[in-house]
């Protein structure tokens, strides 16, 4: 996982196909808040980005996710959240996959917690397990970014 804030992408460390997406002038973070709701796919790119508002949650209600073919670029745009994720793969037989690639696994304690504000964002790679959406700490609305990126684009 990584880690940063969309206003100084060059403290974050990105992989170069990362870093690119979210220096697009259609992705700096003024540009993302003023995008209506729903699915955002550039033409010519293999990526896209879903944007719209969620609910945040006690951690106790809320799944821990991971995916195989996709990471996630998940940026706040209004609101805060807490984020848990662990270092190590969780991935167990019988995992629920709910949707294609978004697996649901049944571990809920993670042991990283990540605060996140207007601007900030975490990538997650492919197999990276998340509990997105946890109230920082009382449950409010929150809108969000998420940029899906194929695999093989970080493989290139």
């Amino acid at each position: 996982m990584i880690i940063g804030n969309v206003q100084h992408l060059s403290m974050a460390g990105l992989p170069a196909a990362l870093r690119a997406i979210l220096a697009r002038e259609d992705c700096t973070l003024e540009a993302l808040q003023q995008r209506e709701e729903g699915r955002f796919q550039p033409d010519g790119v293999s990526w896209f980005c879903q944007i719209g508002p969620a609910q945040t949650e006690p951690a106790a209600q809320r799944h821990t996710e991971y995916h195989h073919q996709y990471a996630d670029i998940q940026v706040v745009l209004e609101g805060d959240e807490i984020i848990n994720a662990s270092q190590q793969n969780l991935a167990r037989a019988g995992d629920e996959e709910r949707k294609a690639d978004l697996f649901i696994t049944a571990v809920r304690t993670l042991p990283v917690s990540m605060h996140l504000t207007c601007g900030d964002f975490v990538v997650f790679l492919p197999g990276e397990p998340h509990q997105a959406l946890c109230a920082a700490p009382q449950p409010q609305k929150v809108r969000k970014a998420v940029f899906k990126i194929p695999r093989s684009l970080l493989e290139a």
